[in-house]
């Protein structure tokens, strides 16, 4: 396979991205909105630049690993070029659905993945507020599209898109689309969702590009008009300075494993999802949207 997409332009791409930003940031301004924050968005650009670092890093290493499995263990070989990216943007995608997955469900990821959450703000600047470890463990979770036998460059190059992609609907300013749209694809309303601390929202809509994996395996939640959003985390650090809103979940999560009274409780802090306690002091997001849906089912028995 040698084409590799480069006739499009990465530099274009990430153009659109920074235009589209100054322009709602723009509309934020004239309308009042209070879409942004100076001390935020300075934030999001900083954790931006750390997970370039990081990305740049790992880049070679990331490009000889996948081609190595390429070019030793592939599978098969699709020959149609139009074939041939389908079915890698949409692996590639399903992949990514399963990785951000892994990252809300396993504490041990979401130690990594919470910077990503950190902002009580939403709008295009939350989407560079990257997870900066990712890139050291990112690739494991690429390494199936290697084996189905997509070279290193076309896999990078997908993973590039749909980023950019999933940058662009970190928006408030766009309502939900036509429902066709929202059916298939993600969109700015299932990704405000995606970011909120409600309750109701929580582990959800996990898709980069396509919203139907979330709909397949139970993840998805459509946004609820009358329900107002409260972006961030259910506990928001501290304080924001850099350091804390990258570390500050590690240290959370290592003062649990030290309290807990058992070798297994230990395990079960680092592999368990988020809210769990051996002492059932707090709770997973599961657990609380089935009492939230209880009292919801309750209230309504009441009414009658």
């Amino acid at each position: 396979m040698t084409f590799t997409g480069s006739d499009i332009s990465v530099g274009t791409l990430f153009g659109g991205v920074i235009v589209l930003t100054l322009v709602e940031m723009y509309f934020s301004y004239a309308h009042d909105r209070k879409l942004y924050t100076k001390k935020d968005t300075l934030n999001n650009i900083y954790l931006m630049l750390a997970a370039v670092l990081v990305n740049l890093t790992m880049k070679t290493a990331t490009f000889f690993l996948l081609q190595y499995c390429y070019e030793n263990y592939r599978l098969f070989q699709i020959e149609n070029v139009w074939l041939y990216w389908i079915v890698l943007i949409l692996a590639q995608d399903f992949l990514y659905w399963f990785l951000h997955t892994v990252g809300h469900y396993v504490r041990f990821f979401w130690a990594m993945h919470v910077t990503h959450h950190s902002s009580e703000y939403f709008n295009l600047t939350t989407g560079f507020r990257s997870t900066v470890f990712e890139p050291l463990y990112r690739v494991f979770f690429y390494l199936p599209l290697a084996f189905m036998g997509f070279n290193a460059l076309d896999v990078l190059f997908a993973y590039l898109v749909t980023q950019i992609y999933g940058n662009i609907v970190h928006t408030q300013t766009v309502g939900k689309l036509h429902p066709i749209i929202e059916y298939i694809f993600v969109t700015p309303s299932h990704h405000r969702v995606h970011h909120a601390s409600n309750v109701r929202y929580l582990d959800k809509n996990m898709g980069m590009v396509l919203i139907l994996w979330d709909r397949w395996f139970g993840t998805f939640q459509a946004e609820v008009p009358q329900e107002e959003i409260k972006y961030g985390l259910t506990k928001q650090p501290d304080d924001s300075r850099f350091s804390n809103i990258v570390f500050h979940e590690w240290v959370a999560l290592a003062q649990d494993v030290k309290k807990a009274p058992t070798f297994w409780d230990k395990v079960k802090y680092v592999v368990n999802p988020p809210g769990w306690s051996h002492d059932g002091s707090t709770q997973i997001a599961k657990v609380m949207q089935r009492e939230l849906r209880e009292a919801e089912q309750q209230g309504k028995k009441e009414s009658l």
